[in-house]
């Protein structure tokens, strides 16, 4: 065949075969090889003396067209939840590494990556990603796309056996007033409120909304712990969610593409730079707002660790923390008046106003 850009994409591996070669006819001994995975290598063939020989470019190998057929096989793989995962990892942790070929990214480069995502995003996130990127160049290899995985010998991030940073009200303060008019804002503004986890919050689907009851519910595949569970929202974070635009066919409440949001690393570094022009915030991440949440919503507002625990959805199969096992109906209405009284006082402390919003007594009487 000729090999034009028509005629490329027509081609595909038989079925039983592991790959198929294509000569073009134009041009003697240049070729294109097609493996099953879906990575295609260019090939030119000649002759030398009695032998042929061959030659193969693979300046179209880089990480970023790899990762299609790849993510395909993965998506038949796994759970939707744990899919997700690992997609955000390639596709927007590991951007900088996209434009480079596939022999071409070595220890050092990935060492890197794994350094700077430390840092800017926590051990935590820095060795997820280290895992993925294992994974998928451990396929890569199989498929005979790499000669070796550059992620064996890198170092795994130090993780702290715990981490209790609870924001202040200065930080509150200034977090929220450097937050722009865009998804990441309304992102971060929804986390203070409702202290869920961070991509709860960001792959959050109009689907999951209910403006009637005033609430999102989260299905068991989009919780840590698989089980369903409802988030009452405040007058103030029912106000941030109506005002979404909501385009047809449009999926996500921030994001127009086919996933949930992506863009992480990048706002929060621009978040940074913002907070840094104001004041000085030590080194935070978004995971402390759900922590700041739970430990005022107790201390300060004397919210029972009970309904604190059900309104963070701490509760797992084999344990349900201080509260036992319970329904999702259970402590609903607690669940509202506690995310209100949150708000109203949050609302108090960002706008720099003294909070009106009495302790509740022992025993959990409402005010």
């Amino acid at each position: 065949m000729k090999l034009t850009k028509v005629n490329i994409a027509k081609v595909a591996v038989p079925s039983g075969k592991s790959e198929i070669i294509e000569f073009d006819d134009d041009v003697p001994g240049f070729g294109l090889r097609v493996r099953a995975g879906g990575s295609a290598t260019w090939i030119f063939q000649y002759r030398q003396g009695n032998k042929q020989r061959r030659l193969c470019t693979r300046a179209a190998e880089t990480l970023g067209s790899v990762l299609r057929p790849y993510l395909l096989v993965k998506k038949s793989e796994l759970k939707p939840r744990t899919y997700e995962e690992v997609e955000r990892h390639l596709l927007q942790h590991s951007k900088r590494l996209h434009g480079l070929q596939l022999t071409a990214i070595d220890r050092r480069t990935v060492a890197a990556l794994l350094t700077t995502l430390a840092a800017n995003s926590g051990p935590n996130l820095a060795n997820s990603v280290r895992a993925s990127l294992s994974s998928f160049f451990g396929w890569a290899m199989r498929e005979g796309l790499a000669e070796a995985n550059p992620m064996i010998g890198t170092n795994k991030a130090a993780v702290n056996a715990s981490r209790d940073r609870v924001l202040s009200d200065d930080e509150l303060r200034l977090i929220w007033d450097a937050l722009g008019n865009d998804p990441y804002g309304d992102i971060v503004r929804l986390l203070a409120l409702t202290g869920q986890r961070r991509d709860e919050i960001g792959s959050l689907r109009w689907r999951e909304v209910d403006f009637d009851k005033s609430l999102i519910a989260l299905p068991p595949e989009r919780t840590k712990n698989s089980r369903p569970h409802d988030v009452p929202l405040s007058p103030t974070a029912l106000a941030i969610l109506k005002a979404r635009p909501r385009l047809a066919g449009r999926e996500y409440v921030f994001t127009s593409g086919a996933n949930g949001y992506l863009g992480w690393s990048n706002n929060k570094v621009a978040l940074d730079a913002r907070i840094t022009g104001k004041g000085a915030i030590s080194r935070w991440r978004l995971h402390d707002l759900r922590r700041t949440v739970s430990t005022r919503m107790h201390d300060e507002l004397g919210i029972a660790p009970h309904i604190v625990e059900a309104v963070l959805n701490h509760v797992s199969g084999h344990r349900a923390g201080v509260a036992g096992v319970y329904n999702r109906a259970v402590y609903a209405k607690e669940k509202a008046v506690a995310l209100s009284r949150w708000a109203e006082h949050l609302g108090a402390i960002v706008s720099g106003e003294r909070s009106k919003v009495v302790a509740m007594p022992k025993g959990g009487a409402r005010r």
